[in-house]
């Protein structure tokens, strides 16, 4: 339970636990820092000329369109482009015409001060947004409250930010804001901790990239400020007032994990060759922009699987064309010339997107999904063939197609990208050269990958699912977990087969699967003449190390 406290317990009448949800892992001690926001308290006042609040109003946003610029390029700086875009979002929620005209409307039918308008429209807004189911949409519930924040103070003439003093110190707030994080004076945080706030918040996004640890949902006490602490990012909990052998117990581990992570560290810019000369590829797989950073910081050598259909499970409408472009062209940019596959729509089974109005299923992961809703709603397919191509003039991009079952719909797929290349030459739009592969992650295509490898570049192997419909199992049921077995002799034959189907004819084989990361199997890879392995940023060094550690020859 969120609060939790061990006063109880003989030795530690003073220590009190809080128990929250974990942002990003990790541990930090030090002193909490009640992060003091400047209250901009708004009192309702009937005014006789509309007209001119109007006008206050409109200088005020055009004031907080600035400085959200310069904010911009401060965060360009410290956080990279991707991080950096929030701010961009914020200026265009600004000039919202939703958000104005409701504003505007006030001011004139209440006759009322611009001020109570703006705090007005942001709460409604705000609720909102909180209010809906998706994740994603109530994390926007803190944005609308940033931006008329920062309207009202400007109205006001009161500043921004807070002062956290001399000392690094865990920051805890009621929520931050993206603005309010990327102000902070990075040198001195040790730690985010919020009571609201959500994991898909930019502000979380934040704090991962600056690789620190952070909670939310830790109903902290107000009495806290200035009290030690400890923040266990891999518990979820913040504990106030440690007692001597709980704060030697985590001294200890905070060195092991330093410790760790500077030995990785040294293996920042060595090559992925094993003990005997085998050099192999070591990408990293991402969901969105906002993980690049993350990505760089850990020296992967490019990105193996960037899951597309996160951008549909984050919008409540199919993405448009210059939506998914812009983020595709971004993560190209960002990777300043190294490979990024992308891996085309990949929804159904567990990721259910309720605006594309898919049938109930009885066995969904099995059913209507990835390549096979992309061949049959083509308008949809196209539009984001279209955004990676023209992304692909901006850096090094490949394709990849999800859940291939037949050669014929290999032969659709390409054939659709030929047509979408041959639209944007006659527009005069350029694009780059783009690998074509596929994902190995059913039994069928690894039984005919000899013939699939006569049709593309490269092989991804989806490990997750090669494992569940090689045994038969559904990974998503709990009552399987004891026989799910990704080491079975069956899978690892799959994984053999197609790496030798794949080099016969040329093509490439790489793993994208939670298997990429398992360093039990390192050498197994290496050995079968895996070309790629694909992990989770955090999980880069580490395999490299293995790598490095590991024979390529039996």
């Amino acid at each position: 339970m969120t609060g939790n406290c061990c006063e109880n317990i003989a030795g530690c009448i003073n220590m009190r636990e809080f128990i929250g949800k974990s942002v990003f892992n990790g541990i930090a001690i030090g002193p909490l820092k009640i992060f003091s926001k400047e209250e901009n308290a708004v009192k309702r006042i009937k005014v006789d000329n509309p007209q001119e609040e109007i006008e206050r109003f409109t200088q005020a946003k055009e004031q907080a369109k600035a400085e959200l610029g310069r904010i911009y390029e401060k965060a360009l700086k410290e956080v990279g482009e991707a991080n950096a875009a929030i701010f961009e979002v914020h200026q265009m929620m600004l000039d919202d015409l939703d958000y104005i005209e409701s504003i505007t409307n006030m001011i004139t039918t209440q006759e009322i001060n611009a001020e109570f308008a703006v705090a007005t429209t942001g709460d409604n807004f705000s609720e909102m947004f909180a209010a809906m189911d998706d994740d994603y949409m109530k994390a926007r519930a803190a944005d609308v409250k940033d931006i008329s924040n920062r309207v009202i103070g400007i109205l006001q003439g009161n500043g921004t930010g807070g002062n956290l003093g001399d000392k690094p110190v865990i920051v805890v707030a009621e929520d931050l804001a993206p603005s309010e994080t990327v102000q902070l004076d990075k040198s001195k945080v040790l730690s985010f901790v919020t009571r609201l706030g959500s994991t898909n918040s930019h502000t979380a996004i934040l704090a991962r990239t600056m690789n620190i640890p952070a909670l939310i949902g830790i109903n902290y006490p107000e009495d806290c400020d200035g009290k030690m602490a400890i923040v266990d990012g891999a518990k979820g909990t913040l504990i106030i007032d440690p007692d001597e052998d709980t704060l030697a117990k985590y001294t200890k581990l905070r060195e092991e994990e330093q410790e760790k992570a500077r030995l990785l560290l040294e293996l920042k810019g060595k090559p992925n060759v094993s003990a005997d000369g085998k050099e192999i590829k070591l990408y990293a797989n991402i969901g969105g922009v906002g993980d690049v950073a993350s990505v760089l910081a850990n020296d992967a050598g490019g990105i193996g699987l960037f899951r597309s259909e996160f951008l549909y499970l984050e919008s409540d409408d199919y993405p448009s064309e210059e939506q998914q472009f812009k983020a595709y062209r971004t993560v190209a940019e960002n990777m300043a010339g190294k490979k990024v596959i992308i891996r085309t729509l990949d929804i159904g089974a567990d990721k259910q997107v309720g605006y594309f109005n898919l049938k109930k299923e009885d066995n969904p992961a099995m059913g209507y999904r990835a390549i096979r809703i992309c061949l049959d709603r083509l308008d949809v397919f196209k539009t984001q063939l279209r955004a990676i191509y023209r992304a692909s003039f901006y850096g090094t991009i490949s394709i990849m197609f999800p859940m291939i079952i037949s050669v014929n719909e290999v032969r659709k797929a390409k054939a659709l990208c030929e047509e979408v290349k041959a639209e944007l030459d006659a527009e005069g739009v350029k694009y780059g050269e783009v690998e074509l592969g596929i994902m190995i992650e059913t039994p069928a295509a690894v039984m005919i990958s000899d013939d699939l490898a006569k049709e593309v570049e490269f092989f991804s192997i989806g490990t997750n699912d090669l494992t569940q419909y090689t045994l038969a199992i559904d990974r998503q049921n709990p009552a399987l977990d004891n026989i799910y077995d990704s080491h079975h002799p069956a899978v690892l034959k799959m994984i053999q087969k197609t790496v030798e189907n794949g080099h016969a004819h040329g093509c490439w084989v790489g793993i994208c699967g939670e298997l990429g990361a398992d360093t039990t199997l390192t050498e197994t890879f290496l050995q079968m003449g895996v070309d790629e392995l694909s992990v989770s940023p955090s999980m880069v060094l580490k395999v490299r190390n293995q790598i490095r550690n590991s024979k390529a020859n039996k």
